[in-house]
């Protein structure tokens, strides 16, 4: 009987679906496992083989729980919010929910052909009202809530009004905006609702603020850093600019400390939690204060003004530093381009200079300033602060490698302590002045604290580094102008975007101040419009909504016609951020059969708590994973969830790379001054040894053989026949690799497969071409000239863009679903890139029909009763232990290595038992479901095989009973002997000397020696 992979697979995967086998329990005696995959986009584009790499990991860890007897929840939705679709429909007029809906169902076709065991029951889409209304319902929450620093956790706002109420915010320790002024409860009392609600909002953990903000012009929206690649838009490739907007944000720096503290506990990667160590950014240090200058200050506010302010009332620039001890080596501060004070302070001499620089600098994202440490680039204000200690005056400059927000968006610069400063010094020709004992600082700064002692400093002389420190904060604290803190580099996240496609605010505008819909009228849903572009006057899409506005009297959305702001007001135009519904997607799918009432029930949390296995990749490290674990603390603090972490333990997938086809061309073009004219008739395709002898790779024809020569000389006189106008024109060539071809035209001898590619416009002037075989030029009148030209491969990231995705879909027709799930597998490392080669498929697929092979005589099925072999069992059960250690320590890669050579082995011993290909058909489940469906149900079960046991490995089988001893004569081995390990020395002696080949060798000599050591050796001296 044939193993015909394509009819078991489609049985199965209809089984499956009309079973609900994988449909998971919230009530059960078993122990639970929740297995996750990171949220996929469903891209119109489908999947293709990189895609399920992460997928089939987690499925084999899924169905390896289930056998082991584990109520496992392993759930998969879509993350169906987002730009692409967008900018789709921005293009095409069609609406992102048409594209989207199109792009699931064929992402769910595809995903069914792998054969996954997905509990589709509890499918998640971001953008359904009936999931979007939970997420507008925890922004609703977050509004409603503040950060307790003395308690250490989020408490209800109505308990803030409570204390402001009665006793004003003198004793509220509380995460908050820094312009917060202390008062008493008499005049909070005293303040008008709106007044009450503006400082509500300096405290709410989502608020409305003025923030730099990523903006890309031409997609009309703002953008995350992770949305952006060396300076522009990832989507589209457009320019993107830092500009001030006033913006929802999440208050996420309230949980720095945690979010730092919390990785000690969890099951991650170093690296991974590194990452969010560093983008967290601690720091302990000082912010210190500095003064203007009283030139400065006669500027900013006049001279009358000036005289008026007493000391405290001092404009000032803060600085936050970890080197208060370096304060004497200040000799210039720099400010952020985007710093407040930079248009006030500069002095019309500079104006026009500081104004170029900070319009550059908004061209540029933060990112990719960060990144550009060779750059020296900045511009002096013409203003001076004045040192706190020495009050000399201090040079105030800008540069773009201080970030508005970072720290206070200002640095005081120590050339001699900091490499950065000491380079900017260096190159604008500003002091540096060395405050370090016995250190050179000619050539380079002195960055080093252990074993620095400080020179130079007044107070500080002869101080340790650490000393030095807490000495410098105590003075500084002294006169009023610094103190100790800690800091982080956490931003708070900006949560708008101009958007269509996103999650609606559940926010309405009373006379300027937002006001959250009551939670039992939610979902608030996504309005029809025109279009999906930003309006005329630059508002976000739905300022194009005809009906946008909220009736407070019915609580519905109504025509904006009825807005009056008195009963009907004003919608908020933003939308939610994509990762606003991914930040909590892992919490609903925790839930069955209550998501009308909660976003997940207590009894449901409580039970699944949270994600045991999470897997993706890396580069959602300080978005989606600090934003979830962001918000599964806030949920915790509130009540609303049980656990502290979303994610156990977390694993990164490596990709899988796309090996790009290339050819390589010689190619005649006319050449006259900046006029380059390509005559496509004359491209002659070479192979890459001969183009890699090229000594230039573009020249006169003479550079060329004398073959190329001749024949394109031929051409190009055909070509001026055909057009006189090229005769001025000099003849030159070039030689290039092409574009990658698209592997769907290659075969696995890595040749072109013409035909195909002819039907392809693209490739019309490749068809066309001609083909050098290294004597001579053949001329292209019959493709079938040149059906064997061969391609070059490179490995590449698989991309559409570089024509070297292999479709999944192509692989489960030619080979079968189990085939691409092994050899994904087989590639190498679980967290390692590898390149796919569809050529090394046919390995494992050979593997699979061997394998039916083994359990079936030609068109019978071969399976017996019989007693199995002692050889038969320890290939089982080494195969049992050896698959389990890489199941548990994600190795899959050498669990297809051990299937392939138990299968040999079996095959060899021609093993019938049932006893033994049972709990194979058992052990190969996880990794080829469909195979091991089909077996098992021949084997006489009526159950899915994922419901049977793990096999039992049992140690016994694996100890030898017995050893092949080589029986020596002088040192020399003349034969072999299988012989029980029980025997002792003197039973060996007596059976090896009555052996007949034993007296052969001895001819009737009796032996001086007879050395036998048990288990090892046997030797007779003669």
């Amino acid at each position: 009987m044939s193993y015909n992979f394509n009819q078991i697979e489609a049985k199965w995967q209809k089984h499956w679906a009309e079973n609900q086998t994988f449909k998971a329990t919230n009530q059960s005696d078993k122990e639970k496992f929740y297995v996750l995959d990171m949220f996929p986009y469903p891209s119109g584009a489908g999947l293709h083989v990189g895609h399920p790499l992460g997928y089939i990991a987690s499925d084999i860890y899924a169905r390896f729980k289930r056998h082991q007897g584990f109520n496992v929840l392993h759930p998969q939705g879509y993350d169906s919010f987002g730009l692409p679709a967008e900018q789709y429909a921005i293009q095409t007029g069609q609406h992102p929910a048409v594209t989207t809906q199109t792009n699931i169902a064929r992402y769910r076709e595809q995903l069914d052909k792998i054969g996954f065991s997905f509990d589709w029951s509890r499918e998640v889409r971001t953008s359904n009202p009936e999931y979007y209304k939970w997420t507008q319902w925890i922004f609703i929450q977050l509004f409603e809530s503040w950060y307790d620093v003395s308690t250490d956790k989020a408490r209800a706002i109505s308990e803030l009004v409570e204390i402001f109420t009665a006793e004003g915010n003198t004793n509220v320790k509380a995460a908050c905006d820094e312009d917060v002024t202390e008062f008493s409860a008499e005049a909070w009392n005293a303040l008008s609702e709106k007044e009450q609600q503006q400082i509500l909002l300096k405290y709410r953990l989502t608020y409305l603020a003025e923030t730099e903000v990523n903006w890309c012009p031409q997609l009309g929206t703002v953008l995350a850093n992770d949305e952006i690649v060396n300076g522009v838009s990832e989507r589209g490739g457009y320019p993107v600019v830092r500009k001030k907007m006033k913006q929802w944000s999440m208050r996420i720096s309230a949980y720095a400390e945690r979010l730092l503290q919390g990785l000690n506990e969890l099951d991650w990667t170093d690296s991974l939690k590194e990452s969010q160590r560093n983008w967290i950014g601690k720091s302990v240090g000082a912010m210190v204060d500095f003064n203007l200058s009283d030139e400065t200050l006669n500027q900013v506010l006049g001279n009358e003004h000036h005289s008026e302010l007493d000391s405290e009332s001092h404009p000032r620039i803060s600085v936050f530093t970890t080197r208060p001890d370096t304060i004497f080596g200040v000799t210039f501060m720099t400010l952020a381009p985007e710093h407040e004070l930079v248009s006030k302070i500069t002095t019309p001499e500079q104006k026009e200079a500081v104004e170029a620089y900070v319009e550059a600098t908004a061209k540029r994202s933060e990112r990719e300033r960060m990144a550009d440490v060779k750059t020296i680039s900045g511009v002096f204000t013409g203003a001076y602060a004045e040192h706190p200690f020495t009050k000399e005056p201090v040079p105030i400059w800008i540069g773009d490698y201080v970030l508005a927000s970072y720290g206070t968006g200002a640095v005081m610069a120590v050339p001699c302590g900091d490499q950065r400063d000491f380079d900017f010094a260096t190159h604008f020709d500003i002091p540096i002045k060395n405050i370090f004992k016995d250190v050179e600082i000619t050539e380079a700064a002195h960055a080093d604290k252990e074993g620095t002692v400080i020179a130079n400093s007044d107070f500080l002389n002869d101080l340790p580094y650490k000393k030095a420190l807490k000495t410098a904060i105590y003075e500084l604290e002294k006169i009023g102008q610094g103190k100790g803190k800690t800091n982080y580099r956490l931003r708070d996240a900006v949560f708008s975007r101009q958007r269509y496609w996103g999650e609606p605010f559940p926010v309405y505008y009373v006379n300027g101040m937002p006001k959250m819909i009551d939670a039992e009228h939610l979902p608030i849903q996504l309005p029809e419009v025109e279009k999906y572009l930003p309006t005329e006057e630059g508002e976000p899409p739905l300022g194009r909504a005809d009906v946008w506005a909220w009736d407070t009297e019915k609580n519905q959305v109504v025509s904006n016609e009825l807005i009056d702001d008195k009963t009907v007001f004003s919608l908020e135009l933003n939308t939610m951020p994509g990762w606003a519904g991914s930040s909590w997607y892992f919490f609903r799918y925790m839930e069955d059969e209550k998501r009308d009432e909660v976003f997940a029930s207590p009894e449901a949390l409580n039970y699944w708590e949270n994600v045991d296995l999470y897997i993706g990749g890396s580069e959602h490290a300080t978005g989606h994973l600090l934003y979830s674990r962001f918000w599964t603390k806030f949920l915790k603090d509130r009540g609303f969830a049980p656990v502290e972490e979303p994610f156990k333990k977390l694993i990164n997938q490596g990709m899988i790379l796309g090996e790009s086809a290339f050819i390589y061309i010689i190619e005649a073009r006319f050449l006259k001054g900046d006029d380059d004219v390509q005559v496509h008739s004359t491209q002659v395709i070479v192979s890459q040894e001969f183009f890699n002898e090229l000594s230039v790779t573009e020249g006169p024809l003479d550079n060329l053989p004398k073959v190329f020569q001749n024949f394109l000389g031929n051409r190009i006189e055909a070509n001026l026949e055909f057009n006189t106008n090229y005769k001025d024109y000099e003849v030159v060539y070039r030689a290039f690799k092409t574009s990658q071809i698209d592997v769907k035209y290659v075969n696995l001898n890595n040749e072109i497969e013409i035909h195909s590619l002819s039907e392809d416009n693209r490739y019309k002037t490749l068809v066309g071409a001609h083909y050098f075989n290294g004597e001579e030029i053949i001329h292209n009148k019959d493709i079938n000239t040149i059906s064997n030209i061969k391609v070059y491969r490179e490995v590449e990231k698989m991309s559409k863009s570089k024509f070297n995705v292999v479709n999944p879909d192509n692989i489960c027709e030619d080979y079968g679903a189990d085939t691409l799930r092994m050899y994904e597998m087989f590639l190498g490392p679980l967290e390692q890139a590898k390149p796919w080669n569809t050529a090394g498929i046919t390995g494992v697929h050979n593997f699979l029909k061997k394998l039916w092979k083994l359990y079936h005589n030609n068109e019978e099925f071969a399976v017996t009763n019989a007693k199995p072999s002692k050889d038969s069992l320890k290939t089982l059960h080494k195969t049992i232990k050896k698959v389990t250690e890489d199941i548990e320590n994600f190795s899959f890669n050498t669990s297809v290595s051990t299937f392939m050579i138990c299968v040999n082995e079996l095959t060899t011993q021609k093993c019938t038992s049932k006893e033994i290909l049972e709990p194979l058909a058992v052990l190969i489940s996880p990794y080829a479901p469909h195979i091991a469906e089909e077996l098992w149900s021949k084997l006489g079960n009526t159950e899915s095989v994922s419901t049977a046991a793990y096999p039992k490995f049992e140690e016994k089988h694996l100890k030898e009973s017995s050893k092949t001893y080589p029986v020596s004569f002088n040192g020399k081995m003349r034969f072999t002997m299988d012989l029980s390990l029980d025997l002792s020395k003197d039973e060996l002696q007596e059976i090896v000397m009555n052996d007949e080949r034993t007296k052969k060798q001895l001819d009737g000599v009796t032996p001086k020696k007879v050395i036998i050591v048990p288990g090892k050796i046997i030797n007779i001296v003669k």
